[in-house]
């Protein structure tokens, strides 16, 4: 059988091989980011984006090193990785995760950044712009996401998503919608996410609690460019029954149509015109 392997820490380790002690900061704490990006056609997907973020967010958290974490160095460790499990020429995900090293409470000991960076092929992910036939999605209620400093970020304490993940799969849906704690939207589980309503296009602004997604921004670059208004604003959940048509946005899957909210369904129109320029990137 073919051993499969991650990157730790700058070391090929064999995926089997533990690596979690029992004073891990991102086990105890949930002390650390990630970033999920898209291996496709040699290269990684919006890879300036990625490392805009990741740094950004390690400065937010006070983690050093940051310039270890560039382009040229992702693209080098994404490329090891992905040679060494034999999949360098297939579209795959690619999942870093930057946390603290060392011990400590709650006050850390150190500020040095560890690493674990996995790999994992995408089967079917060929076209983007036909990859499915619309989405099916409702608001969760249960609990809402607060909003702060350290919201945009990709934090791995993801208590909310996980539980919004087990009310997704209860009912039988393909994504869900968070709310912020003023009961506005906020994104989904895995998305960011655009409404069009009465021919304008309105995606929750960074404010309202979101994560502030690199395909999301790729999105308002583009929307720009073509000369297409795009309004960050605050969403009423109500907006979803009278909506024209509402689209989802992540890095792994680029632009995704939602077909239907509960007996609502959506147009399809700006998720294809947006799908279409995504594929060309």
């Amino acid at each position: 059988m073919r051993v499969n392997y991650i990157n730790f820490n700058g070391k090929l380790t064999p995926v089997s091989k533990p690596i979690l002690q029992g004073d891990n900061r991102a086990f105890r704490y949930g002390d650390g980011i990630f970033e999920t990006m898209l291996w496709k056609k040699g290269q990684i997907r919006l890879l300036h984006e990625h490392v805009e973020r990741l740094q950004a967010g390690m400065k937010t958290l006070k983690l050093e090193g940051v310039e270890h974490f560039g382009p040229s160095e992702l693209a080098q460790l994404s490329v090891e990785l992905l040679t060494k499990n034999e999949i360098d020429d297939k579209i795959c995900r690619l999942r870093l995760q930057v946390y603290r090293s060392g011990s400590g409470l709650y006050s850390p000991i150190s500020n040095q950044p560890e690493f674990i960076l996995q790999a994992s092929p995408l089967e079917g992910l060929t076209n983007e712009a036909t990859q499915h036939s619309g989405l099916t999605i409702d608001v969760y209620r249960e609990h809402f996401k607060p909003y702060s400093g350290l919201s945009a970020l990709k934090s791995i304490n993801s208590l909310l998503f996980v539980l919004a993940g087990l009310y997704r799969k209860q009912q039988g849906l393909d994504e869900v919608i968070i709310l912020n704690q003023d009961g506005l939207i906020c994104e989904t589980i895995s998305s960011n996410i655009f409404v069009s309503y009465r021919q304008q296009i309105y995606t929750p602004a960074l404010s309202e609690g979101c994560v502030a997604g690199t395909m999301r921004k790729t999105v308002l670059e583009l929307a720009k460019k073509e000369g297409i208004e795009i309004t960050e604003a605050k969403i009423d959940p109500q907006i979803l029954e009278e909506a024209d048509e509402v689209f989802l946005t992540n890095a792994i899957r680029g632009v995704q149509w939602v077909m239907g909210y509960r007996n609502k369904r959506y147009f399809n129109q700006w998720s294809k015109r947006f799908q279409a320029m995504i594929h060309r990137l």
